[in-house]
């Protein structure tokens, strides 16, 4: 049987996981014979499974069903209450790896138990989870060693969120070549990996796949199951090609907890696809398993929370897009002083600080990251040259993803644009008061750009958008020879993106708008004699890390 990445054969990945949700085709009599004791509890053995051979049992690792966490014995083993819709899932330990799956690379960590399967009367439009039968007498979880060095990096993306076959070809065309050949050690994707139609979950992880790292991934709004009633069924489909829904793994220092804070209130016949009402909320099972989990990580390891729904958003303050219960969720970091949570959702990037106010004790402010969307504007836009939407975000952050580097229980964050030329990381717009529609209409981008006459110099603002700026950059702006100046942080639509959307209407997705930037910076300009500038505007963000852009200012006589 051939064997896939790290060595583990099919017949290994299909024990741990049961072909990803998919039942093991087992004969009555067989399915007897494997069947445990007593279907309230599972048992089972996690075992070193490095040399093929002797397999001896790993203590101390953990094992969960969503809720309880199980420490494993001397012998690998672990008992864990069940009921007829549980996922077990073994919580990759520092320094070993679970199988994945040849071709896509899905980590393949869980058994899904489930004995009707989804249940037929909610008529899914996506495939759900198919009977898996009688509990096995021993649901195992082989694991081989791998080295984890303290400093690594991981990709992380959020909301890729393809609609259609066409924009499954913009996420294959647009990032995935730059993703090739990474030295990351994994890779992320924080939800909405698609756009409502889940029969493009295949193709999708297929095409995931060809960046040749593991993949974990968590579900969105859009990766729901909209015929669901309530939660308790809306991600079926989700479950049979990923697993659980919320879920756990440590890499060397750190230890990342997955989790679905999209909280499904149930369909509505009147949206295309039934799709209904949620909010961002974790249900007690999963704040049940956080706790459990963290009764067993030391307070030195660096702890990323990762959900689709913000924390937190500059997005409104609706419950569609905020964790309504944030403050339970933060008391259970409570003491420690590594910790960051990643999300997306609102397709616009944001840092927030949360302290008291929000729930979190301390020591110092919890940091958590809202990121840009990979599809940005939903893929909205004109097409490049090479076919791809441009896809600006709507707080004109160009699409694309980010890199968590980590380095033992210390981490930085840093953003990739997917089209920005040199990775740019600030964009610098010259914005005239006086706006002439003829010349929006004649000179596209010509508000815009920093070429005016001096008799309009009096009334023009240099605006700079720090593409992952937050509260904690400071942004300063020199002219020619002059001693930079303090920007000041405007919370307001970025005029480049506003003045895009409004050139490209017919190629725009029809609720996409400019929205208020949190990472806008202003500056009047000086008086300057006509000539030709050279103009720099630097940031340095919260970790000390400095970018810049440079470009000429014209002043016509």
């Amino acid at each position: 049987m051939a064997a896939d990445r790290d060595g583990m054969s099919r017949r290994d990945v299909i024990r741990v996981a049961a072909a990803g949700g998919v039942a093991l085709a087992l004969s009555p009599a067989a399915a007897e014979a494997q069947a445990a004791p007593a279907a309230s509890t599972v048992t089972g053995r996690v075992f070193d499974d490095t040399d093929g051979a002797s397999r001896p049992g790993l203590a101390g690792v953990l094992v969960s069903n969503g809720r309880d966490v199980a420490v494993t014995d001397a012998d690998g083993r672990y008992t864990l209450p069940v009921s007829d819709e549980t996922v077990v899932f073994v919580v990759k330990p520092s320094g070993y790896m679970t199988p994945v799956e040849p071709g896509t690379l899905l980590p393949r960590f869980f058994y899904v138990h489930q004995p009707a399967g989804s249940p037929a009367s909610l008529d899914l439009a996506y495939e759900g989870v198919a009977p898996t039968g009688p509990l096995p007498a021993s649901v195992d979880f082989p694991l081989r060693r791998q080295e984890e060095p303290k400093r690594f990096d991981v990709v992380v993306l959020t909301d890729t969120q393809p609609e259609t076959d066409a924009e499954l070809d913009f996420v294959r065309d647009d990032v995935i070549p730059a993703l090739r050949g990474t030295p990351a050690r994994f890779g992320m994707t924080l939800g909405d990996l698609l756009f409502d139609d889940l029969s493009l979950y295949d193709r999708f992880n297929r095409i995931v796949g060809t960046v040749g790292l593991p993949w974990y991934s968590i579900g969105g709004n859009h990766d729901l199951n909209y015929q669901a009633p309530d939660r308790r069924h809306a991600r079926e489909t989700f479950k049979r090609v990923f697993g659980p829904p919320h879920y756990a793994f440590a890499y060397a220092d750190a230890v990342f907890v997955m989790l679905d804070d999209v909280d499904y209130l149930g369909p509505d016949r009147t949206k295309p696809h039934d799709a209904g009402k949620y909010q961002g909320k974790l249900d007690d099972a999963q704040l049940d398993f956080v706790r459990n989990l963290l009764a067993h990580v030391p307070d030195d390891k660096l702890i990323v929370l990762t959900l689709h729904i913000p924390l937190k958003t500059y997005s409104g303050d609706e419950a569609s897009n905020n964790l309504v219960n944030r403050a339970e969720l933060l008391r259970l970091l409570a003491g420690r002083r590594f910790t960051l949570s990643m999300s997306g959702h609102t397709h616009t990037t944001e840092h927030h600080y949360l302290g008291a106010e929000d729930g979190f004790s301390g020591p110092g402010e919890h940091h958590h990251h809202v990121l840009t969307a990979v599809s940005g504007s939903w893929w909205s836009g004109p097409i490049d040259h090479r076919g791809v939407a441009v896809a600006d975000s709507r707080d004109g952050t160009p699409n694309g993803f980010h890199i968590l580097s980590v380095d033992g229980n210390r981490y930085e964050t840093r953003f990739v644009p997917a089209k920005e030329p040199d990775g740019r990381q600030i964009r610098v717009s010259v914005l005239g008061q006086f706006h002439d529609e003829m010349r929006r209409d004649y000179r596209p981008g010509a508000l815009l750009q920093p070429r005016l006459p001096a008799r309009e110099l009096h009334a023009a603002t240099v605006v700079a958008n720090v593409f992952d700026g937050g509260p904690k950059t400071a942004v300063t702006l020199r002219i020619g020879d002059a001693d930079p100046v303090p920007m000041a942080k405007r919370v307001a639509p970025d005029p480049f993106v506003a003045e895009v959307y409004a050139r490209n209407e017919a190629t725009k997705k029809p609720w996409v708008s400019a929205a208020p930037c949190s990472h806008l910076y202003v500056s009047r300009l000086p008086a300057l004699k006509p000539g030709t500038y050279p103009m720099v505007v630097e940031a340095v963000n919260e970790y000390g890390r400095t970018v810049s852009t440079k470009l000429a200012l014209e002043v016509e006589g």
